[in-house]
């Protein structure tokens, strides 16, 4: 099953996923050094990842809903889908909360409830991604068609079905 929205061939879902994980991740981290010196540095860049992470997963989420809703209803896939994507949302609120609690100085010193959220969050994260792999490498969720070893580039598609197939002559 393709994915609904694609960019130069390859799906969107998956290009946007990566700044989020990736922000989040290291928002948790500088947590941790913030933790470890009590430079307030560290807490100001976590503050600021986890506001461009919220922003990154909110979009994510519109295109993995696009393609979430395209896939045939009572299929594995469709259940794991709901469980991957509402995983997500909640990972996503999770850092929201830990966001706003943020909001007065951008740390939570004395308060470790904001670190804590971001934690169970990218352990939650860790999940979420497993289900997203069982999606495209298992039961083959936003994968082209016609996907083999010999496929022609996304940016140059041979219309006809034998080059799709990778075949020669």
């Amino acid at each position: 099953m393709e994915s609904r929205i694609k960019l130069l061939g390859h799906p969107v879902h998956p290009m946007l996923i990566v700044l989020p994980l990736g922000l989040f991740s290291i928002a948790v981290l500088f947590d941790v050094v913030y933790l470890v010196t009590g430079d307030a540095t560290f807490a100001e860049v976590a503050f600021w990842n986890i506001s461009l992470g919220i922003v990154g997963g909110l979009l994510a989420a519109v295109f993995g809903a696009i393609d979430w809703l395209a896939i045939p209803g009572g299929t594995r896939a469709k259940r794991i889908g709901l469980w991957h994507g509402g995983g997500n949302v909640a990972i996503v609120a999770l850092f929201l909360v830990s966001w706003v609690l943020r909001l007065p100085d951008h740390s939570y010193a004395p308060n470790i409830v904001p670190f804590v959220l971001g934690l169970v969050a990218v352990v939650a994260a860790l999940v979420t991604a497993w289900l997203g792999g069982e999606l495209v490498y298992r039961l083959r969720v936003a994968v082209d068609d016609d996907a083999n070893l010999d496929a022609a580039s996304s940016l140059h598609r041979d219309s006809s079905p034998g080059a799709r197939r990778g075949a020669s002559g």
